[in-house]
């Protein structure tokens, strides 16, 4: 493979789907998730005992919303109010399947999507240089129209900066631009109406050509990590304006990368050698190699989510599974990675072989296994759902096949499955603090999803369209 070749239901008491599937580790076994994150998950999402409990020593879970509204006006719990899981416990089971509506329509396929930490802003970005910021607080007002430099081939990745005064976006090349979108000009037209800085993380005197496919701020705003076709990680300090490290990370091109924690000491990273690894940038310098690797993708990996907590994190993979990991589970080194496949496989353009999907990893060292979306075409990206309204007990992500799943953590049942789109999504967003969850497709359309009875006509569903065989030059 060439370097540059790449290119509803609802959920309620027993009315999730069993099409989605979940396994723990490398037995194989569908079964709740019996780990410590699964105990993390109930404490922060079960409701006070008081509320919960119908007789002593039973508890009957969930409780109805109304029996929690009852249960605070009457001051079961003796505190006055809900604490924070009981808050989860009623928001979670309120999911965004109703609709969609139309946010707006871009002139081509949408690649990136993303709210800011407090869900004011939202960015969308297009293949064909264009990337829109709208004030959700403002009916989705247009906050920044910008119009990006030169591209190759596409945007790849956006991320905007803790302070909400800076994005940066990348592509298939070695520069990522940094713009303002805290002036006031709404339209920024790169380096006529306002400069977009070019940010150099090529070597000095690198004359090879690699290209960016991940980028993230640190949760300061003083760095960036990203991750390179060329099989390398870097961290760029903005204030420096340099470089900081270059790490050579993976075997082959690395599709996404992220930090692990608010302290930005551990970042994670996967690649298309079907790896996942941690790195300890403290010492790094001393230790010159990864601080473990997570072994179980049997393909290429095309993104990493963290959950916020330096210890778990998920991963989709061109084996069309997402995975949970623990850090705590990762080994020091691989000496075998080789693939299990025998076979001439080619996810941009070819269907994932049926019997490929019952394949194992011998040495699967994932906690648990999540499918029943597609990752094909292009890379597609999953999420945790928010911690503030969830608990993070769902995981969702994006799907070739046009539509956006979301799985129980725990359980691994399919709770919902939005559909409306035709063409792959490759990237949704859920809003952090409202039950709000925005799908971005390559059909060119923003559309969000709330709960039901917001008192708006949705869109009228589309006729389901048979996937189409991307060809040509390869997608990312």
């Amino acid at each position: 493979m060439g370097r540059f070749g790449k290119g509803v239901s609802s959920c309620d008491d027993g009315n999730a789907s069993s099409s989605g599937s979940l396994s723990q580790g490398g037995n194989g076994q569908p079964d709740y998730l019996d780990h410590e994150i699964a105990q993390l998950t109930k404490l922060r999402s079960q409701p006070h005992e008081f509320l919960s409990r119908t007789a002593p020593g039973k508890l009957r879970l969930p409780v109805s919303t109304v029996k929690m509204l009852v249960g605070r006006e009457v001051n079961y719990s003796g505190r006055g109010r809900f604490s924070a899981a009981d808050s989860c416990h009623v928001l979670s089971r309120y999911l965004p399947v109703n609709g969609p509506w139309k946010v707006d329509g871009m002139n081509s396929h949408v690649y990136t999507s993303q709210f800011s930490n407090d869900g004011s802003f939202f960015v969308a970005a297009s293949q064909e240089s264009n990337i829109k910021i709208y004030n959700v607080d403002k009916n989705w007002k247009i906050q920044k129209d910008i119009e990006t430099k030169a591209l190759r081939w596409t945007i790849t990745d956006t991320s905007l900066s803790p302070d909400q005064r800076f994005l940066v976006y990348a592509s298939i090349c070695a520069i990522v631009n940094i713009v303002d979108v805290g002036s006031s000009a709404r339209e920024s037209l790169a380096n006529v109406t306002e400069i977009h800085e070019g940010l150099d993380f090529s070597a000095d005197g690198d004359e090879d050509e690699f290209g960016i496919f991940s980028v993230k701020f640190s949760t300061d705003g003083q760095e960036l990590v990203a991750a390179g076709s060329d099989n390398f990680i870097y961290v760029y300090d903005l204030q420096a304006n340099k470089c900081s490290l270059r790490i050579p990370a993976h075997e082959s091109d690395v599709n996404t990368v992220c930090f692990a924690d608010e302290t930005g000491h551990l970042i994670f990273s996967g690649s298309d050698d079907s790896l996942c690894k941690v790195w300890d940038r403290r010492c790094f310098i001393s230790k010159g190699r990864a601080n473990g690797v997570l072994m179980g993708h049997l393909e290429g990996i095309t993104f990493i989510d963290s959950r916020r907590d330096g210890r778990y994190f998920i991963s989709n993979g061109k084996d069309q599974t997402t995975k949970l990991w623990d850090i705590r589970k990762m080994s020091s080194n691989t000496t075998d990675n080789s693939r299990l496949r025998d076979y001439d496989w080619d996810y941009r353009w070819m269907e994932y072989p049926s019997y490929a999907r019952r394949l194992k990893h011998p040495h699967d060292q994932s906690l648990a296994t999540y499918k029943g979306h597609s990752v094909l075409r292009t890379l597609i990206r999953c999420y945790f759902s928010p911690e503030y309204s969830t608990a993070q007990k769902y995981i969702y992500t994006g799907s070739s096949d046009n539509s956006v799943y979301i799985y129980d953590l725990v359980s691994g049942a399919q709770v919902a499955k939005l559909d409306f789109h035709n063409a792959p999504i490759r990237d949704c967003c859920w809003h952090p603090i409202y039950p709000m969850l925005i799908s971005s497709s390559w059909d060119c359309n923003i559309v969000r999803w709330e709960i039901p009875g917001i008192g708006q006509a949705p869109l009228p569903k589309r006729r389901t369209v048979r996937a189409r065989r991307f060809l040509g030059r390869a997608l990312r």
